[in-house]
């Protein structure tokens, strides 16, 4: 009998080690000097599983890291944190008028939306404490961080470039940004997802555009600017909070610092009279220098404090997602 048991055991025990030595490692680590389980980020990304079973945490110890990184659609439910967000940084130079070769000999430009520096395009991806900079300078559009998935948490994080800093495309997708530093020059924050910024400071470096949404007519959000810091470089002096990419841009600013830089009327139609019909531009309680509405344009809006109470992160987000989110 005894026998019998110790052999249940040690087949019980056998079987529990066969099965730990298949389940994925929780955490990788990324370092450049070899200390960890890759050297890249990218190496890491493909590593994972497709569609983990768990989460996944991805560890990047200081560095500059020239990556062009894309986190695919298939690859979910992953946290890249890095050591610091001043050390650890992703860096990458595209720009959308740099030449590319097609089929053999055909050239073409590379296009806005090729020059991405991290393409996150799975859901449920979360970004700590990290840098993500296009560094092509202001030669046009080129951008940092460009957003595809749905339920992406951007944390303590850096984004800096110049023109189209950040991409948050795709309209049925929903993005939180914490505690974040973005920068840039033209419509530096543009695209269709719904994002709510919490806590963020905003950054222009020229007189220009902070927002160019294109938010769909059914999305009842677009940007939402919660409690952020619109700041600018000492020598900016006119800018707008934002112009409509497309027709029904949607954006609001919400007890939000308005620098002096703000101009006073405050949004811009790009030119067209008849977006004034269409797009959704509200503020309600911001304030500072940039923060008076006596010249604000007419077809931009004040929220009633009733209307302002439907602007909750679990509202405009769709849920409480974002707070299941490991800090």
């Amino acid at each position: 009998m005894k026998r019998s048991l110790n052999l249940l055991f040690t087949l019980f025990l056998c079987s529990m080690t066969l099965w730990a030595a298949n389940q994925p490692k929780r955490l990788l680590v990324v370092a450049q000097d070899g200390s960890g389980d890759y050297t890249t980020i990218q190496e890491a990304i493909y590593a994972i599983r497709d569609y983990t079973p768990i989460p996944i945490k991805v560890f990047v110890k200081n560095g500059i890291y020239n990556e062009k990184l894309i986190i695919p659609a298939w690859k979910c439910d992953i946290t890249i944190e890095g050591e610091s967000a001043d050390g650890t940084i992703i860096s990458n130079g595209d720009f959308a008028n740099k030449d590319l070769v097609y089929f053999g000999d055909s050239i073409a430009k590379m296009g806005t939306f090729r020059t991405h520096t991290l393409l996150v395009a799975g859901h449920r991806i979360t970004l700590e404490n990290l840098t993500i900079e296009n560094t092509a300078g202001r030669v046009g559009q080129a951008v940092a961080l460009h957003t595809e998935g749905d339920q992406i948490v951007v944390r303590k994080c850096k984004l800096k470039g110049n023109q189209d800093t950040l991409f948050t495309g795709d309209e049925k997708s929903h993005v939180y940004f914490e505690e974040c530093y973005i920068d840039g020059t033209t419509d530096f924050i543009f695209g269709p997802a719904t994002c709510w910024f919490e806590n963020c400071r905003i950054h222009s470096k020229q007189n220009s555009y902070i927002t160019a949404a294109s938010s769909a007519q059914h999305n009842p959000f677009g940007y939402v600017f919660h409690n952020c810091d619109i700041t600018a470089a000492d020598d900016v002096t006119k800018v707008y909070l934002g112009r409509p990419w497309r027709a029904y841009a949607a954006v609001a600013f919400i007890k939000c610092n308005l620098g002096k830089q703000i101009r006073p009327e405050g949004w811009e139609n790009w030119r067209n009279p008849e977006n004034e019909k269409t797009a959704r531009y509200s503020e309600y309680q911001n304030h500072g220098e940039g923060a008076s509405i006596e010249k604000r344009v007419k077809w931009s809006r004040q929220l009633t404090k009733k209307e302002a109470k439907k602007y909750t992160r679990e509202n405009v987000l769709g849920g409480n997602w974002w707070k299941n989110v490991e800090k």
